[in-house]
């Protein structure tokens, strides 16, 4: 299949256009930012820079382009509307247009966190999937990245289209490489490791995903799944997440303390919210290869950490024309 990569010279799209092409696929990459696995240069707020895409001869698109939450302090509110919401337009039209039936779109589980749950006022830890709702995206990222999952469930839903255009939304946890701009303590490896327990997935894993709801998108119709490291709580846990976690986590990782101070890291002592995978292994197939007992057992056998991290990393948008 010749697939349309936005967002191809990004983090995730660096990853995900050479496990395309294991699965047999062909890559046309666009981004605004140049990089090895980009052929087209532009932004998908640009229909005719879409159209010119597409006329490379395209049967799908994974849409990973996007304006992210830091980039809040780089970019006006408009340019987020142009690019998370418009791009995702002009991309669902050409594929119509074209006569695609599948449609793949990185969404983010940065919607779901309204600004009560990113305080974390309540009194358990809250327990999120696609079923959480009503939905207050705290910023102009979450904002337009629901607006632009209104837009797949729109195409999907239109059944004019001849073949029906499937969506597949997929609302990502944390997989970037570089430091939490919120977090000062734990920080770094300490903060992703325990973030594998509720909020966090590798960019491996998260390229996969997006391979396989290419693979199931026509099956589906329109999809909604969180992807996130399956956590080994259960909801029944929620009040103990808040009030004692690391007591909770050593109950499934008896050694679990031992190996975070052997590095010099912390456990938890509170978790306010919960990412729950499950329904994305139950229809789409998929399951995250990486876990919390991953992090573990490389901890255990002094192997090096099965995820990324890199302080130094720089989007490559920040060097790009602003939109």
């Amino acid at each position: 299949m010749r697939v349309l990569l936005t967002g191809s010279s990004g983090w995730l799209g660096r990853f995900l256009a050479p496990a395309l092409r294991a699965a047999g696929h062909t890559v046309t990459g666009l981004d605004i930012a140049p990089g090895p696995e980009t052929h087209v240069m532009g932004s998908v707020a640009s229909r005719a820079v879409v159209d010119r895409a597409m006329g490379l001869g395209i049967d799908a698109v994974i849409h990973t382009a996007a304006l992210h939450k830091p980039d809040i302090a780089r970019y006006p509110v408009s340019a987020f509307v142009d690019v998370n919401v418009t791009g995702t337009l002009n991309l669902l039209e050409a594929a119509r247009e074209a006569g695609h039936d599948r449609f793949v779109m990185t969404s983010t589980t940065s919607l779901m966190i309204s600004q009560a749950i990113r305080d974390e006022v309540n009194p358990a830890a809250v327990w999120l999937n696609e079923t959480t709702g009503p939905l207050a995206p705290r910023n102009i990222y979450g904002v337009t990245k629901l607006a632009a999952e209104g837009l797949c469930r729109l195409y999907a839903a239109d059944h004019g289209s001849n073949p029906r255009l499937a969506c597949v939304a997929l609302r990502t946890s944390r997989f970037f490489p570089e430091d939490d701009d919120t977090h000062a303590r734990p920080s770094g490896e300490n903060l992703k490791a325990i973030e594998f327990l509720h909020r966090r997935l590798t960019v491996e894993d998260a390229a996969a995903a997006h391979v396989m709801a290419l693979e199931k998108a026509p099956e589906i119709g329109f999809g909604l799944f969180l992807v996130s490291a399956p956590p080994p709580f259960a909801r029944a846990d929620a009040e103990a997440l808040k009030h004692d976690a690391r007591s909770l986590i050593l109950q499934h990782y008896p050694d679990a303390a031992d190996l975070f101070a052997a590095r010099g890291w912390q456990l938890p002592a509170s978790l306010g919210r919960v990412y729950d995978p499950s329904l994305a292994a139950q229809q789409l197939g998929f399951r995250c290869r990486t876990d919390f007992a991953a992090v573990l057992q490389a901890l255990r056998e002094n192997a090096p950490l099965p995820f990324a991290h890199d302080p130094a990393y720089t989007s490559p948008s920040i060097a790009a024309p602003k939109h």
